[in-house]
């Protein structure tokens, strides 16, 4: 009997150490598994902070895009501007000459119109009146184009 107990004890021995060794097997196959799925968690996080770092880069280029065209635009619409900004200077001038123009033809006649009624009485004034302005050579001042270019004005 002494001989069976000990066979027992000897035994239950080797079933605690082959049990400490399943347990630390499985403890191992555990801390493997784990540090496999650290593993993958890691590279999925990499893979999203890539994938992310290319959508930015994709934005940003995108971004970039867009601010080029909206200058070419604004620089295209300045361009624009100043164009008609000078031929509106030049068109103000010229309605400013021709302005000036209408006013003297304007003068003209009203000096026609109240010189002949003035002059009535005499008769070699009038002659000499009707003569200067029937002469087509006196009139030739008031046919001259008045021009004026975008030359002309600074800013």
């Amino acid at each position: 009997m002494g001989s069976s107990s000990g066979n027992s004890s000897g035994s239950t021995q080797l079933q605690n150490s082959g049990s400490e060794e399943d347990l630390q097997l499985a403890m191992d196959q555990r801390k493997r598994k784990r540090m496999q799925s650290n593993r993958e968690s890691a590279r999925r996080s990499r893979m999203r902070k890539q994938k992310h770092l290319n959508d930015l880069m994709a934005q940003v280029a995108q971004l970039s895009k867009e601010n080029n065209q909206i200058l070419m635009r604004t620089s295209i619409t300045t361009q624009h501007y100043l164009n008609i900004e000078a031929e509106n200077s030049v068109l103000r001038a010229q309605m400013g000459e021709l302005s000036q123009r209408l006013q003297s033809l304007n003068d003209i006649l009203d000096y026609m119109n109240t010189g002949n009624t003035v002059f009535e009485a005499d008769q070699n004034v009038q002659i000499y009146q009707d003569s200067f302005m029937n002469n087509s050579w006196n009139w030739m001042h008031f046919n001259q184009p008045i021009m004026a270019s975008a030359d002309v004005f600074q800013y």
